[in-house]
């Protein structure tokens, strides 16, 4: 089966990661069917305030509203395999951790942890209080696999974009895609 990937994007700060997370992806099409956006308003409105413009509209992706429980990956028997929730605010992260699925992300969310597929959050927030660590561990017990928004620098990056990308290839790594990029020993 090829992957059917939903990507979240919040209105955490970090817009630059759901491009850099969008670029490649896009680059990898060879290894996914369907590539499908849920981006909240507060989501637009950042990656505008960030990136200075409004570019996530040029994506050869399927784009959802974030009330639309209609989309397919807000039930499991459309088999979406892998969600991405790049980047992640406080706020989504609670409510994906109490099961309060109020829109289409949390719903999406927790459609992925019940079917056991792969739900990555790439949480974006600093510093963290006990409320988010709580949080974090509720959904790594829950399947979850929570990847903070948090750079290395041993490959050298010499952009914003290439600092952005150390982390979104932790991702795409964690979602089991194949992607040419530097290793630490190679």
């Amino acid at each position: 089966m090829q992957n059917k990937i939903v990507v979240a994007i919040t209105g955490a700060s970090g817009a630059v990661y759901a491009r850099v997370l969008l670029d490649t992806l896009v680059k990898l099409q060879n290894q996914w069917q369907e590539l499908s956006v849920v981006m909240s308003n507060n989501a637009k409105e950042v990656w505008q305030t960030e990136l200075d413009n409004d570019s996530y509209k040029n994506y050869p992706v399927k784009y959802f509203d974030k009330h639309n429980f209609n989309a397919p990956f807000a039930s499991g028997s459309a088999q979406y395999n892998i969600m991405i929730v790049a980047p992640c605010s406080m706020g989504t992260l609670g409510r994906i951790a109490s099961g309060v699925s109020d829109d289409l992300i949390t719903r999406a969310a927790d459609v992925i942890l019940k079917e056991k597929r792969k739900l990555i959050l790439m949480v974006r927030e600093t510093p963290y209080n006990l409320i988010h660590l709580k949080n974090m561990e509720t959904v790594t017990l829950a399947g979850g696999i929570i990847c903070p928004a948090t750079p290395s620098f041993y490959s050298k990056p010499q952009t914003i974009e290439e600092i952005a990308a150390t982390v979104v290839n932790r991702v795409i790594d964690l979602a089991g895609l194949e992607n040419n990029i530097y290793r630490w020993g190679k």
